[in-house]
C-alpha cells in the first residue's frame, strides 16, 4: 500500500484487503465515513467494571487517591492546600477498569434490496470498514448482518475476502420489510445492552416500526446527467445529522468493486468431453454470443457468461445434416441461430426469419432483392476459403441476411418464395472488417477500385449529392468510370447510407470496443494496417500510429485495464502462445495459453478477447480486469 496518499495510510491495514489500484478509489470513501461518523465515546470509570490499577492523573477524586506531592502542602502551607481543593488545582490518581468482554456492540443490519443495488453497496463497503475499526478502537464487539436475510443464518463479526464475497452475493428482489426487522430486533435482543444500532439503506427505513430508536445512514444515488455520486446521510439516534457527498470511482472499477474486488473468482472450466472439437469461431453480431464451428460440420451459439461467478450456459447447437457443407454462420438480431449450408448445387439456410408486421403501406413494400444493389463479387463463395459470417440486418422493409466470406466478398443471403430456394447476390468485395455499431451495418472496405454507384444501394457518393450522402440508384459497371483505389469506410442504416474515405493504406481492419477513449460515433475504435508494422487508430479527430515488432500479429484492438485511457492492439506473439496489448507508449502481456493459438480475435461490443488453442481450449478473457469469464477445455481441467 506504499502508493496510498497520506491521508489514507491510517487506513492501510484495512485497505490491504483491496488491489491497490481499488485500495486508492475506496480509501476516500472510508476517511470520509469515517470523519462523518466519529468515534466512539469510552466508558467513563463510574460505569464500573473490574479495578485495574490507575491511568494517569485528574483532578477530581477522592482523598485517599491524592498525590503524596500534594500532602507537602499540608505540612507546609495548610492555607494552600485549602485553597487549592477548593478551586480544583489538587491532582488525583486517576483508576482504571478493565471492561468485561462483550459489554458493548455494534450492530449493523444493512439493506441489499432494489433500492440499494449498484453504486449505493459501494457505500455500504466501506461503512462495513469504517465500523470494524471503530468497533475495535473502542473495545466493542461488532455485528453485522443482511436485513432481508433471516436471523436464524446467524450474524458476521469481522470483514474478510470470504465473508465480503457472501455479501455481494446477497441481494433481494424485495425491499425490507418490518416484519423482518423485528425478527432481527428479537434474535439479537436489541436495545438490551450498551449498544449501537444502525440501520444502512436508503430513506424507506426510517418508516418501518422500531426504526426511529435506532441510529440511520442513508445512502442515495444522485441522478444527474453525466454525475456519479452518492449522498450519504449519518443520521446517529441522539446527535445531528451529517452529510457527506462521496465522488464514485469509474465505471470499470465500481464493476470491480461490486463484483469479485479482490480478484478470487476464476471461471470454473467447462468440460468438452465427449463433444465435437471447436475449429474456429466467432462474436455475434450483438457481441452477447459466441458463434462456434466444430470439427464435425457442425455449428453452436453460446450466451456469453456476464461474469466469472456465473454459470455457462448449454450451447444451442445446429448439426450438419448428410451431404451438406457448412459455409457460414451467425446470431439474429432478435434472437435465433443462423447456418447457411450447401447441398449439391442449391443453398440451405437454417433458422427462421421473421417477416415484418403488415402496415398501411403493405402495397409499396419492396422485395428483399430491390433493397440492395449487386456489386462486384465472386458469383459463388468458395467453400475451401473458410466460414464465413452472417449478419442480419432489418429495416423497414423486413429482415435481410448477408453473408461475408473469409476472402472479404459480401453476398445477399435471400429467399425466393415461388422456387422455394435460396440465393445469393454479390454485393461487394475487398471488405475487411464488418460490425453492427448503434443499430447500423459499418465495414471497411480496402482493394482494387470499384465503379462509382456499384455495391450496396446507396454505399458510393453520386453526384450531385452532397459529400458522404448516398443516392439510392445503381449504375452498371459499363457506365461508370473507375475510381481510383482507396480505403473507404461505409456506414448503412435504416434510412441513408454514408461512404467515408480513411486516412490508412489499407489491409486488415479490426473493430473494438472503447472504454474511457473517445471515438467516433459511427464506426466506434476502429484499427487499420497502414503499411510495413504500422498500424493506425482511428479516435474521434485524431489517429494514432502503433508500431509492431517483427513476427507479432495482430488479432483485434480494445482497452486494456492496466493502460486506463488508452487504446491499443492485441497481439499474438512469435511462440503462437502469448497474447499481448500494445499501446502507443507501452505494451502489457495479457495471457499465455496452454497450446499454440490457432485463432483469436476481440469482440466489437464488449471487452472480450476469445481465443482458441489447438487442443480445442476455448477461453474469454475479460479485458477490463483481466479475468477468465469463460473456459472449456477437452478433459475439463
Amino acid at each position: 500500500m506504499s502508493s496510498l496518499p497520506p491521508a489514507l495510510r491510517p487506513w492501510a491495514e484495512s485497505l490491504a484487503l483491496f488491489p491497490e489500484e481499488l485500495a486508492v478509489h475506496l480509501g476516500p470513501f472510508v476517511a470520509r465515513l469515517s470523519a462523518a461518523m466519529g468515534t466512539l465515546r469510552p466508558r467513563g470509570e463510574t460505569e464500573g467494571g473490574e479495578p485495574q490499577g490507575y491511568d494517569g492523573i485528574t483532578r477530581r477524586g477522592s482523598f485517599d487517591r491524592l498525590l503524596v506531592s500534594e500532602w507537602l502542602w499540608a505540612l507546609e502551607a495548610p492555607d494552600e492546600l485549602v485553597r487549592r481543593a477548593a478551586y480544583g488545582e489538587l491532582s488525583f490518581l486517576k483508576p482504571a477498569f478493565r471492561q468485561p468482554q462483550g459489554a458493548r456492540r455494534i450492530v449493523v443490519l444493512l439493506d441489499a434490496g432494489p433500492d440499494q443495488l449498484g453504486n449505493p453497496r459501494i457505500a455500504h463497503l466501506a461503512l462495513l470498514i469504517v465500523m470494524a475499526r471503530r468497533a475495535q478502537a473502542a473495545g466493542a464487539s461488532f455485528a453485522w448482518g443482511v436485513l432481508q436475510a433471516s436471523p436464524e443464518r446467524g450474524t458476521y463479526s469481522e470483514v474478510t475476502p470470504s465473508v465480503l464475497l457472501t455479501w455481494l452475493a446477497a441481494r433481494d428482489v424485495e425491499p425490507p420489510a418490518a416484519e423482518r426487522l423485528a425478527a432481527w430486533h428479537a434474535a439479537l435482543s436489541l436495545g438490551d445492552a450498551p449498544e449501537e444500532t444502525w440501520l444502512v439503506g436508503s430513506a424507506r427505513l426510517a418508516r418501518l416500526p422500531g426504526a426511529q430508536s435506532m441510529s440511520r445512514i442513508e445512502v442515495t444515488e444522485v441522478l444527474v446527467p453525466e454525475e456519479r455520486k452518492l449522498t450519504v446521510d449519518v443520521r446517529p439516534a441522539s446527535r445531528p445529522v451529517r452529510s457527506i457527498v462521496l465522488d464514485l470511482p469509474p465505471p470499470d472499477d465500481s464493476i470491480r468493486l461490486l463484483r469479485d474486488p479482490f480478484q478470487s473468482r476464476v471461471a470454473k472450466p467447462v468440460s468438452m468431453a465427449g463433444r465435437p472439437k471447436a475449429s474456429s469461431f466467432h462474436f455475434s453480431a450483438d457481441g452477447f454470443r459466441l458463434v462456434m464451428f466444430h470439427s464435425d460440420g457442425g455449428v453452436s451459439a453460446m450466451a456469453i457468461p456476464d461474469s466469472v461467478s456465473s454459470t455457462a450456459p448449454r450451447p444451442r447447437r445446429m448439426k450438419l445434416q448428410p451431404g451438406h457443407l457448412m459455409l457460414a454462420a451467425g446470431w439474429r438480431s432478435n434472437g435465433g441461430l443462423l447456418a447457411l449450408m450447401e447441398r449439391a448445387d442449391r443453398y440451405v439456410l437454417h433458422g427462421t426469419l421473421k417477416s415484418q408486421p403488415p402496415r398501411a403501406d403493405a402495397s409499396e413494400r419492396r422485395p428483399v432483392t430491390e433493397r440492395w444493389t449487386p456489386g462486384h463479387a465472386s458469383e459463388r463463395p468458395a467453400a475451401h476459403s473458410g466460414l464465413g459470417r452472417l449478419f442480419s440486418w432489418r429495416d423497414r422493409d423486413g429482415e435481410s441476411v448477408l453473408l461475408l466470406t473469409r476472402t472479404g466478398e459480401l453476398f445477399l443471403v435471400y429467399l425466393v418464395k415461388a422456387e422455394h430456394k435460396v440465393e445469393l447476390m454479390a454485393l461487394d468485395n475487398s471488405v475487411t472488417a464488418m460490425a453492427r455499431i448503434h443499430g447500423k451495418l459499418v465495414y471497411v472496405r480496402s482493394g482494387p477500385s470499384v465503379p462509382v454507384g456499384t455495391g450496396l444501394r446507396g454505399l458510393y457518393p453520386v453526384s450531385p449529392n452532397p459529400p458522404n450522402v448516398c443516392k439510392p440508384v445503381y449504375i452498371a459497371p459499363s457506365e461508370g468510370p473507375p475510381s481510383p483505389a482507396r480505403t473507404t469506410l461505409h456506414v448503412v442504416g435504416p434510412d441513408a447510407s454514408t461512404s467515408t474515405v480513411l486516412e490508412a493504406r489499407g489491409g486488415e481492419a479490426f473493430f473494438g470496443h472503447a472504454v474511457g477513449v473517445k471515438v467516433p460515433g459511427d464506426s466506434g475504435l476502429l484499427a487499420m494496417s497502414h503499411g510495413p508494422r504500422v498500424w493506425r487508430l482511428f479516435l474521434e479527430g485524431s489517429v494514432q500510429d502503433i508500431m509492431v515488432p517483427p513476427g507479432f500479429f495482430v488479432v483485434g484492438v480494445g482497452c486494456w485495464h492496466g493502460a486506463p485511457g488508452q487504446a491499443g492492439l492485441v497481439v499474438l506473439g512469435p511462440d503462437e502462445r502469448t497474447l499481448s496489448w500494445f499501446g502507443a507508449k507501452e505494451h502489457h502481456v495479457l495471457t499465455r495459453a496452454s497450446a499454440p493459438v490457432v485463432h483469436a480475435e476481440t469482440s466489437h461490443a464488449t471487452s472480450l478477447l476469445g481465443l482458441l488453442t489447438q487442443t480445442g481450449e476455448m477461453v474469454l478473457l475479460d479485458l477490463r480486469d483481466g479475468q477468465v469469464r469463460y473456459r472449456a477445455t477437452a478433459e475439463g481441467s
